[in-house]
């Protein structure tokens, strides 16, 4: 899988400006982070933040969007091969292994969700706009049902994929209440959207 974030010798300033937004956004919260702190994450001036993004938006819009290119490219590394399950479990899977790989992303992504304002509700948009160009390619490709409501395919695919990332800190704060001595192996979420 291609890494949209790539490694800090092969990016441009721009892109490590982006980066050290995305991993404080993750960490604190974009409210919390300031231009000033960004610039001194990624070792440059708050000019070239600023030059750049213009804008704290204009760098929240880029972190979103780079956010969205780790999605885009997970479900991209899958090829539209096989049954509609198989198709459908391998993407969740490659979304699942993206995740496990990048905890900034996941940090940032229960922020973003979870923690909404009116300037974050861009990142659920876009990976729902994603969302809903794959199941139309799908549907097209003859891989998706056609006769399940496109709206409730967009929605099972999001609460798959999502889902566990967003109950997964509620689930560990319940294991470490209810868990037995003895008792590591803890319950795998599991989550499925009916019409």
């Amino acid at each position: 899988m291609v890494d949209p974030r790539a490694t800090n010798e092969d990016l441009t300033a721009k892109a490590r400006i982006r980066n050290a937004a995305m991993d404080l956004y993750a960490q604190y919260g974009a409210e919390r982070v300031s231009l000033r702190a960004v610039a001194a994450e990624a070792g440059v001036t708050l000019g070239l933040v600023q030059h750049h993004f213009k804008t704290k938006a204009g760098l929240e819009a880029a972190v979103d969007q780079l956010i969205v290119d780790y999605f885009a490219h997970a479900v991209a590394s899958v090829p539209v091969a096989g049954t509609t399950a198989e198709v459908a479990a391998a993407r969740d899977e490659a979304v699942r292994r993206m995740l496990a790989a990048n905890p900034a992303v996941v940090n940032y992504v229960r922020r973003a969700v979870l923690e909404p304002s009116e300037t974050r509700i861009e990142l659920l948009e876009s990976l729902v706009e994603l969302t809903r160009k794959e199941v139309v390619g799908l549907r097209e490709a003859g891989v998706a049902s056609t006769d399940r409501r496109e709206s409730t395919q967009v929605v099972s695919v999001l609460i798959r994929q999502l889902g566990e990332l967003l109950l997964a800190p509620l689930v560990e704060a319940v294991w470490e209440q209810v868990a037995g001595p003895g008792e590591t192996e803890r319950p795998r979420l599991s989550i499925t959207v009916h019409d």
